[in-house]
């Protein structure tokens, strides 16, 4: 299996939040994780940055924020240029598809944990 330079926004250190879920199951998995979410912490050995932080190189993105929140981090993300976007339950939101797209990256809606759970990842 490929490592999958992920980031992952909406990161959070609560243990019982997908989003925290998702990142020790990345790092479990052998992927490379960075975190944005509104509180800094750590979340298996990932450090949570609260602010936009330099990106190289990502193969992933994966949500765990409200439409609403998104918002802010569309510019981000697709100046980030990676190869995909996952919008998990509840993340969905048919206007940043759209933006995805024109600019050439994937969309996939789908739940991260499933994925990897599955070795779709």
């Amino acid at each position: 299996m490929k490592n999958k330079k992920t980031l992952v926004l909406g990161a959070t250190t609560k243990p019982e939040r997908y989003a925290n879920i998702a990142i020790n199951k990345l790092v479990e998995k052998g992927h490379t994780v960075l975190a944005i979410g509104q509180n800094t912490g750590e979340v298996a050995g990932v450090t949570i940055h609260t602010k936009s932080i330099p990106l190289k190189n990502i193969d992933t993105v994966t949500l765990y924020l409200n439409p609403t929140r998104q918002r802010e981090y569309y510019n981000y993300i697709i100046e980030t240029k990676p190869k995909r976007v996952i919008f998990n339950p509840g993340t969905e939101n048919p206007e940043f598809y759209q933006l995805l797209k024109a600019n050439g990256i994937q969309v996939e809606v789908a739940c991260t944990l499933v994925l990897l759970a599955t070795n779709q990842y």
